[in-house]
C-alpha cells in the first residue's frame, strides 16, 4: 500500500520529533532579528518535541488537536488548535495556536490543507469563529492567512520575547465559520 503524496492527519506521539524540528525552523526564521540571540538560540527542536510529546500523551480537555501535514510519509508541517484564550472571545471561538510548514515544503498546499482540516474540526465542535495571532513583521504568513479567508479585526498584543521583557507586536486575524442568517 502506498501513501498519498500529500495528506493531513491527527498527530501521534511518534510525530513529536518532526513537529519539533519544523517548529524550530519556522520560529528561527520568523523571529530572526526580532528576538535577542540567546532567545533565538533556545528555539531547539528537542525542546519543542518534548513539549508536543507531553501534550499528545496528556492532551488538555476540550477541543485541542495537533494535525500534521505529510508529504508521503514525512511530516513537514503542523497546525494546533484549541479554544480561544482571548479574554474578549466567546465560547464559540476556536484558535489556531500554532502553525508551521518546513521552509523546503512551502507553496505546495501543505499549509492550506491542515488549516482547512483544523477549521473543519473547529466547526464540527461548534465553533462559529476562528482566530490566529501573527507577528506584525511576518508579512508572508499574514498574506497566507488573508488568502485563506482570515482578516485582521483590529486587535493586537505585545508578546514578551526576552528575559528583559522586550516585546514583539502581534495582530489577530479572524474568520467566521458559520453562514450569517440571511446570507446567500
Amino acid at each position: 500500500m502506498t501513501s498519498a503524496d500529500a495528506s493531513v492527519r491527527s498527530a501521534t506521539v511518534n510525530d513529536a520529533p518532526a513537529v519539533g524540528q519544523t517548529r524550530a525552523l519556522v520560529w528561527q526564521e520568523a523571529y530572526d532579528g526580532i528576538v535577542p540571540p540567546q532567545v533565538h538560540a533556545a528555539f531547539d527542536p528537542q525542546t519543542f518535541a518534548a513539549g508536543w510529546r507531553d501534550s499528545l500523551r496528556t492532551p488538555p480537555e476540550g477541543v485541542h488537536r495537533l494535525l500534521v501535514a505529510c508529504a508521503g510519509d514525512a511530516v513537514i508541517g503542523f497546525v494546533a488548535i484549541g479554544p480561544s484564550r482571548d479574554p474578549d472571545a466567546g465560547q464559540t471561538t476556536g484558535e489556531i495556536t500554532a502553525l508551521g510548514v518546513h521552509p523546503m515544503h512551502r507553496q505546495q498546499g501543505h499549509g492550506s490543507r491542515p488549516v482547512n482540516a483544523a477549521v473543519d474540526i473547529l466547526r464540527e465542535a461548534g465553533a462559529e469563529h476562528v482566530a490566529i495571532w501573527c507577528l506584525v513583521e511576518h508579512e508572508a504568513l499574514r498574506a497566507f492567512l488573508t488568502a485563506s479567508g482570515l482578516t485582521p479585526d483590529g486587535a493586537f498584543r505585545d508578546r514578551v520575547i526576552s528575559p528583559e521583557e522586550d516585546t514583539a507586536r502581534e495582530v489577530r486575524l479572524v474568520a467566521t465559520l458559520v453562514e450569517e442568517p440571511g446570507a446567500d
